[in-house]
């Protein structure tokens, strides 16, 4: 009975947050899943670097994550989003949203195809984030503007 009741809070605050999501800009939106996407990479790193235990459920939710934003973050970047809400998006992502896309469609092929055959141990999971990394490095560098 607890068990189930947990289910149904954790369900319940999910579709609260999505709820408050949805009422937000675009820029808070996609903001707040890039930290997503960065939680995700940063827990797949710790324990690639030995920083934390290898973790196989922690590794398949962080990849899950990568995967499912990936796909999402793409349609937040609509026209007249390029300003506001302290925004890091470059104005090269409305200049080439085919790119971008294509960068994002990339990250989630590759988070997609990790998951299909999950990193089974820390040595296997730096090679994974070594895969992952340079996606999210090389989208970084030239649509992100640092602040």
């Amino acid at each position: 009975m607890k068990a189930r009741m947990l289910v149904v809070a954790a369900m319940s605050a999910v579709l609260a947050a999505g709820a408050v999501t949805a009422a937000d800009s675009p820029q808070v939106t996609r903001q707040a899943d890039m930290k997503r996407i960065g939680g995700a990479m940063g827990a797949l790193a710790g324990m690639a670097k030995g920083e934390k235990p290898y973790d196989a459920a922690v590794v398949t939710q962080s990849l899950t994550t990568i995967s499912e934003m990936s796909k999402v973050f793409p349609t937040l970047f609509p026209e007249g989003s390029e300003t506001g809400d302290e925004t890091e998006a470059s104005p090269a992502i409305w200049q080439n949203m085919a790119d971008f896309k294509a960068k994002a469609e990339k990250l989630g092929a590759d988070a997609d195809a990790l998951l299909a055959n999950p990193p089974a141990d820390q040595a296997a999971l730096g090679a994974a984030v070594g895969t992952l990394g340079p996606n999210c490095g090389g989208c970084h560098k030239v649509y992100r503007v640092d602040k």
